[in-house]
């Protein structure tokens, strides 16, 4: 499978489906909070939660359209995070998907209110996913909110904060990355596998799978934080080491820490040989990619 191809034609439906669902530019009360809003949600990424949410839909024997507002949901929802993520109380960042961050455009005070906004309109946009025989549109809601939540992506985003000038094990900087990565690339599949009306055995196999392909993601954001350059990843590197954050890389050294990558995509593809060859094979050839990958 040609995943880049993949990629760019998802993110081509997801960025149209996107426009139809937010609010236009120039909408009252307040066009500026849609501008902001729109600025980062239209501003680039892989969308690969998208991505992942559409192909684990059709692993069950579902349709990718049927998973579409999932997806966009999703994508969303992760916006608001990195918007978050990027203010001057958090990681102070300047740089995101290549152009200024949403605060050095809009400043911190709209910054904070279009995350909120983008927050609420996940819910809003998961609502409107078709229901099936197994799963209605109260699990969807529940599903996402409690995978990002304190106790999962909120409480990992908290603990990465706390975290900050310690010295952690490799057991707390696992918990962090559950939290603050995995648990939204474990929610990405769930919800795709859930819109198809998968069996719980197909649950259980793509909850596996977005761990491990979760925490390998995390894992590689890491190494390329200390190994790429702004121009290919279209944000600053070098940020845990200025922000005294302790990575696997610091802890154990770049070549162990690719080693963990390896282990963990073994681990992910092992997770899904519940599913049929055919069916599993794109999560496969995903997997494969993200670790390969060099921004």
């Amino acid at each position: 499978m040609d995943i880049p191809s993949l990629i760019r034609a998802t993110s081509a439906l997801v960025e149209k489906r996107l426009g139809e669902l937010l609010p236009k530019e120039n909408e009252a009360p307040c066009p500026i909070l849609h501008r902001s809003m729109r600025y980062s949600i239209f501003a680039g990424g892989k969308r690969i939660r998208p991505l992942l949410c559409t192909e684990a839909a059709k692993a069950c024997g579902g349709k990718s359209e049927d998973a579409l507002d999932a997806a966009c949901a999703l994508e969303t929802l992760h916006t608001y995070t990195l918007i978050h993520d990027d203010l001057p109380c958090m990681d102070n960042d300047d740089l995101r998907r290549g152009k200024p961050t949403n605060h050095k455009v809009f400043g911190e005070g709209m910054a904070v209110l279009a995350g909120d906004a983008l927050l609420t309109e996940a819910f809003r946009i998961l609502s409107g996913v078709p229901e099936n025989s197994v799963y209605s549109a109260k699990d969807y809601v529940r599903e996402l909110a409690n995978l990002t939540g304190s106790l999962h992506l909120v409480g990992g985003q908290a603990l990465d904060l706390e975290g900050e000038g310690r010295t952690l094990s490799l057991e707390e900087i696992r918990s962090i990355h559950l939290g603050k990565t995995a648990a939204l690339i474990m929610a990405s599949v769930r919800l795709g596998g859930m819109s198809a009306a998968c069996s719980s055995l197909q649950l259980d196999a793509l909850s596996r799978y977005g761990r491990d392909l979760g925490l390998a993601f995390q894992l590689i954001d890491d190494i390329l934080d200390v190994t790429s350059s702004p121009e290919v990843l279209g944000k600053s590197i070098g940020k845990d080491v200025r922000d005294k954050k302790a990575t696997y890389c610091s802890l154990v050294g770049l070549e162990k820490a690719k080693e963990e990558a390896r282990a963990l995509t073994t681990s992910a593809r092992q997770a899904l040989e519940v599913f049929g060859e055919r069916e599993r094979e794109v999560l496969l050839d995903i997997n494969d990619y993200l670790l390969n990958r060099d921004y």
